[in-house]
């Protein structure tokens, strides 16, 4: 392997580890947040404590999905990287990272867009931290719905 193409995987390596690296944390902290504030909220029903979750878990997973459409951008930049083939928009690269990167994500992969190259790597890294962070927030949802729920019946059959 030449001494460019090393480069180049290590490039990848290191721009998908922190990318994943920063999706991870940046899920942490908002349900983090999110568990330590919708205690706060006791005067709002618990139905729609479990919204205002649902909607801020959301926002935090549209960030980053917008995150690794960023990165694909940026690995675009260098040459030899890759490159992205299919049905593209037309309305700029950028978009198509958006568009990629949320069918990515979701792990839907639609398949009109594909990365080729060492850019190929970032869907599977971001498939892989996408299914995590999607099952945590799940299982976050389930454990807000359970202790709330939970609570609220109990109140209403006493």
């Amino acid at each position: 392997m030449g001494d460019n193409l090393f480069m180049l995987l290590i490039t990848a390596f290191i721009i998908n580890g922190a990318l994943a690296l920063t999706a991870i944390l940046l899920h942490y902290e908002a349900l983090s947040q999110l568990d330590k504030n919708l205690l706060k909220l006791a005067h709002i029903p618990p139905r729609f404590r479990v919204l205002i979750g649902v909607g801020a878990i959301f926002m935090a997973h549209v960030i980053e999905i917008w995150l690794f459409a960023l990165g694909y951008f940026f690995t675009l930049q260098f040459q030899g990287m890759g490159g992205l083939v299919g049905e593209l928009s037309g309305h700029g690269v950028l978009l198509d990272c958006a568009y990629l990167s949320f069918v990515t994500f979701t792990t839907l992969g639609y398949g009109e867009i594909v990365a080729q190259g060492y850019l190929r790597y970032l869907t599977g890294v971001e498939a892989l931290t996408g299914f995590i962070l999607i099952t945590w927030s799940a299982s976050f949802l389930f454990i807000e719905m359970q202790k709330y729920w939970t609570t609220h019946k109990s109140i209403e059959v006493k």
